[in-house]
């Protein structure tokens, strides 16, 4: 990506767009987390076409080939950025995960079947739905937790019912951040058992979209700031 006015102005259209090449590079395993959470809190600070560009500068377009050109064009929305029904009737990426004396991570932007067992013995898990595709509208999500642990995160919105077992452990759901679930959000299901384990499942926002709210905010106070003074008030 180049831009032939590096000192140009960034529209918030174009950091989020910066945002979804970031997001599908960590899911391809190109970014390691923690570069990816610095180069994302870049993007929504970034004010300039120049301060972009460099984020994305050693990342393929979707599919290979060159770099993408993310301020230049227009690409589809993906992950939390899309609708509901967009995410909806993918084709699955993952169908389980296992870890034995190790871990397992599915997070990013990932498709999950409509049948996902996962299996934690002597180990640990994450399965995290906040930028992820479903293939179905209907998930099950079998979690299995053996003197482990497992956590599952998903948006407030999203539709989701705790149905698990837990034996000298615990099998619940945890909410930190309130929502309404949306009428057109898939309906996932956890089950399964905790055995000397646990299995938790957390209703909470995505840094992505906490800073998109936090943007809103800001602009929303800019442009009532700006009002009044079109109006000539001084707000007393």
């Amino acid at each position: 990506m180049t831009s032939e006015l590096p000192e140009m102005r960034a529209s918030d259209a174009e950091r989020e767009r910066v945002a979804e090449v970031l997001r599908e590079a960590v899911a391809e395993g190109r970014l390691q987390m923690e570069e990816f959470e610095q180069r994302l809190d870049a993007t929504y600070k970034a004010r300039t076409h120049g301060e972009l560009e460099p984020l994305v500068r050693d990342l393929p377009a979707p599919g290979g080939g060159a770099v993408a050109p993310v301020v230049a064009g227009q690409r589809p929305r993906t992950g939390s950025l899309a609708r509901w029904s967009e995410r909806i009737g993918k084709p699955a990426t993952s169908k389980g995960a296992f870890a034995f004396w190790g871990g397992f991570s599915r997070r990013g932007n990932w498709t999950i079947s409509r049948v996902f067992t996962a299996f934690a013995m002597w180990g640990g898990g994450e399965i995290d739905l906040r930028e992820a595709n479903f293939e179905d509208g209907e998930v099950v999500v079998r979690c299995f937790a053996i003197m482990g642990g497992m956590q599952v995160t998903v948006s407030p919105d999203l539709n989701v019912e705790v149905r698990g077992i837990g034996i000298m452990g615990g099998f619940g759901e945890n909410t930190k951040d309130d929502g309404f679930p949306a009428p057109d959000a898939p309906r996932v299901r956890v089950t399964g058992l905790a055995l000397m384990g646990g299995v938790g499942v957390e209703r909470k926002r995505s840094k992505a979209e906490k800073q998109r709210e936090r943007d809103a905010q800001t602009q929303q106070l800019r442009d009532a700031g700006r009002s009044r003074l079109e109006k000539g008030d001084d707000g007393r």
